[in-house]
């Protein structure tokens, strides 16, 4: 039985557990940027740079992961948001990306193997993939429209060196999230697919959305029907959405989408709206509250936290759901469904 198939066996059970931010518990370590350097000769400044801590602080993402599994989390994601050629040039640390992508796969993997060895119940690990600080949808130059600061085919290709690193690494499934331009998005999908296709296996994938407005849209303008319309394709194992808001905020963004996916929908939003100096106030069970009433309407089937979550969210959550039915995945009729900015489906 491949992983995915475990995970869909686990899902039909019970609402599954993700875990929450990294950044938020990194930052509850107060590291220097000496810490973030460690031993290497880099000519920037590391400070914030969370990915490079795989290969300089392991133990500060192997506690927080481990943290996150006693909370209840059935999955574990890498901390490799920022792990691409395209976001380390801020660093100068473009020659470490293979290194960290394999460093923290597996310390994800090794924390969640020591998990189900524990209680016997399957844990997984996602290799987390972010959108990168580059649009394929949109200029940067307001001057000049047409302008694109990437090609499609330089973005695929800096999405499969990342791919290929965490696959090498352990890790069961690609999560491609906070998806704000859905192009960037295509881009991943295409390099999963051929990561897949040279290692003779289908990469399973799972995509998260990120609502940039409060009308449901990304930045790129999809609204969530068109988004499902442009992905559909690639038969993710999950599909949901991340950030953005708090929960109260995502809820009819969630429904909408709940009621076209004919896969496990998964949703892990920020602890509320940050505050004036960027904190995250959300209690934990407040959180917890917002995520029981997903559950009891049936919305979800996978759950967890975006920025400001912490273990203690993850557990109020584990709470919120314990014994909730977990979604029926959706059978919408057979049509063609395609993609502007709004999806525009054809009648048989």
């Amino acid at each position: 039985m491949t992983a995915a198939d475990r995970f869909r066996a686990e899902a039909a059970k019970r609402i599954l557990l993700t875990d929450g931010a990294f950044g938020t518990m990194i930052q509850g370590y107060r590291l220097t940027e000496e810490d973030y350097r460690g031993g290497l000769e880099l000519g920037f400044d590391q400070k914030g740079n969370n990915d490079l801590l795989a290969l300089t602080r392991p133990h500060v993402i192997a506690e927080i992961t481990e943290a996150y599994l006693d909370a209840g989390s059935d999955m574990v994601s890498t901390n490799t948001f920022n792990a691409n050629t395209i976001s380390q040039a801020d660093y100068g640390a473009e020659h470490l990306v293979r290194d960290m992508n394999v460093a923290a796969a597996q310390i994800a993997r090794d924390a969640a193997r020591a998990a189900e060895a524990k209680d016997g119940r399957p844990r997984f690990v996602a290799g987390a993939i972010g959108p990168t600080n580059k649009t394929l949808s949109l200029s940067p130059d307001v001057n000049d429209p047409g302008y694109r600061a990437i090609e499609f085919d330089e973005l695929k290709h800096v999405y499969r060196d990342q791919i290929d690193a965490l696959l090498d690494g352990g890790v069961d499934f690609i999560l491609i999230e906070t998806i704000f331009d859905t192009l960037n998005a295509k881009a991943g999908i295409m390099a999963a697919i051929e990561a897949g296709d040279a290692r003779g296996v289908e990469v399973p994938l799972m995509i998260s959305f990120t609502v940039t407005d409060m009308s449901g849209r990304n930045l790129s303008g999809h609204s969530i029907e068109a988004f499902w319309a442009a992905v559909r394709h690639a038969r993710p194992l999950t599909i949901g959405l991340n950030c953005s808001f708090g929960a109260p905020q995502l809820r009819p963004h969630v429904a909408a989408l709940s009621s076209l996916a004919d896969t496990l929908v998964m949703v892990y939003p920020n602890a509320g709206l940050p505050n004036d100096l960027g904190q995250y106030d959300e209690e934990p069970d407040t959180t917890g509250g917002f995520i029981r009433e997903w559950a009891d309407t049936g919305l979800i089937n996978v759950v967890g936290g975006c920025c400001g979550t912490t273990p203690g969210h993850i557990a109020a959550m584990r709470h919120a759901v314990h014994g909730a039915t977990p979604r029926a995945l959706a059978n919408p009729p057979v049509r063609t469904m395609l993609a502007g900015l709004e999806p525009m489906v054809l009648a048989a």
